[in-house]
């Protein structure tokens, strides 16, 4: 069992900030680890027990094979919750499903996410992980491929857990590890699915009482997953194509039992060449308030891979100023647009390739970027969808 790396909870204050009461309740389970890392923790039974936070401390910054993985990942669970936001948020999720909180208001954020674990870990972790959701910004972009969107409803407990099992038979294999978690997290119109899993080991240097030592752990990725019921789409967020295709193999086989297979949905940047400027109309979009086009990736190829690269603060208007136009077989491979939101007067990045992949400066834009694209006409994703006619 690798060795992990608890920068967390390594500085004394970090761990002064949990009643020394709790903190005993949360490390109780482990007494036999830190006693044989020469830790003695107080009595169970200690109505105020006082901690060598220091020695405590020491143990965290400089674990070992032995060191248990559920502490590692109670700690870094708790550390990442313990914010002013997460606060509030998990007491809200306490109150809704009657998770005990002590009573009194001598409650650090760590008090609370050190409750949570003792006493609902699940919600904990399914809280933590909500957080990771809103963080990916780039997604590929898959379509069912039948003629009609498949009516997909949140998996099951079984379900689920058939899923996390075929995961894990890819990762070990692929030396990432086993006990990936998936959350799911309905919505009305969308189905989102975090998936929690190791990397491949790391090994780094690292200085403990003067003397040079090496420490190995395994990091945490998560990858988001967002299935959209209206027209069959499946959008996913991982770095390594691998993954990806695993995705798409396993979730097919476990959550559409009709035999429903996802390919790529290439986007298509001829509304360019075809409509110009029209192609930009917003006007019938909600939460759009102006798009320009800034960049264009042109790809000639040829003998000499030629790649022809245009940029301006307004494409189209340059092209009018100077009575330009791209030629009608222009292979265009990526078009960067500046969308000015509602919620801001600064225009955000939008960047669309014509292969099945879109980043955004804000994942929240997403809604009403795919919203234009499919009226658009750059993706055939708008074949399930009926929409009124530009404005």
């Amino acid at each position: 069992m690798p060795a992990y790396r608890l920068r967390h909870f390594s500085d004394p204050q970090t761990l002064h900030g949990i009643s020394p009461s709790r903190l005993l309740a949360l490390l109780d389970p482990y007494r036999r680890y830190f006693a044989a890392r020469e830790c003695e923790l107080p009595a169970i039974d200690d109505a105020d027990p006082d901690f060598d936070y220091e020695q405590l401390a020491a143990v965290f910054i400089t674990p070992d094979t032995s060191t248990p993985d559920e502490l590692v990942h109670a700690i870094l669970l708790i550390d990442e919750m313990s914010t002013q936001e997460a606060t509030d948020d998990l007491l809200d999720i306490a109150l809704e499903r009657g998770i005990p909180i002590d009573d009194g208001d001598d409650h650090t954020s760590a008090d609370i996410a050190v409750q949570l674990w003792l006493r609902d870990r699940d919600t904990l972790e399914q809280r933590h992980a909500r957080q990771f959701l809103l963080r990916a910004r780039s997604f590929e972009y898959f379509q069912t491929d039948g003629p009609m969107p498949p009516v997909l409803a949140a998996p099951s407990t079984a379900t689920r857990s058939a899923l996390q099992e075929s995961l894990d038979a890819w990762f070990i294999d692929h030396k990432r590890g086993g006990n990936s978690r998936v959350f799911v997290f309905p919505q009305e119109d969308l189905i989102w699915f975090l998936v929690r899993h190791g990397e491949t080991l790391k090994r780094e240097e690292s200085v403990h009482n003067g003397e040079t030592t090496t420490i190995c752990y395994r990091p945490l990725k998560y990858d988001v997953l967002i299935y959209k019921l209206q027209n069959g789409v499946l959008k996913i967020n991982a770095r390594l194509k691998g993954e990806r295709q695993l995705y798409l193999e396993q979730f097919a086989l476990h959550l559409f039992p009709d035999g429903t297979t996802f390919s790529a949905k290439p986007f298509t940047l001829k509304p360019l060449l075809e409509y110009g400027e029209d192609s930009l109309a917003f006007g019938d979009i909600s939460g759009i308030e102006g798009i320009k086009l800034t960049e264009l990736e042109i790809r000639w190829g040829g003998g000499f891979q030629e790649v022809e690269i245009r940029k301006a603060d307004d494409l189209f208007g340059s092209f009018k100023a100077r009575k330009y136009s791209l030629s009608e077989k222009a292979p265009l491979k990526k078009a960067v647009f500046k969308i000015t939101f509602s919620d801001s007067e600064k225009p955000r990045s939008v960047t669309v390739r014509s292969s099945n992949s879109i980043l955004y400066t804000r994942d929240t834009d997403a809604p009403a970027v795919e919203q234009w694209l499919e009226l658009r006409e750059f993706s055939e994703q708008s074949r399930f969808l009926e929409h009124e006619p530009a404005t």
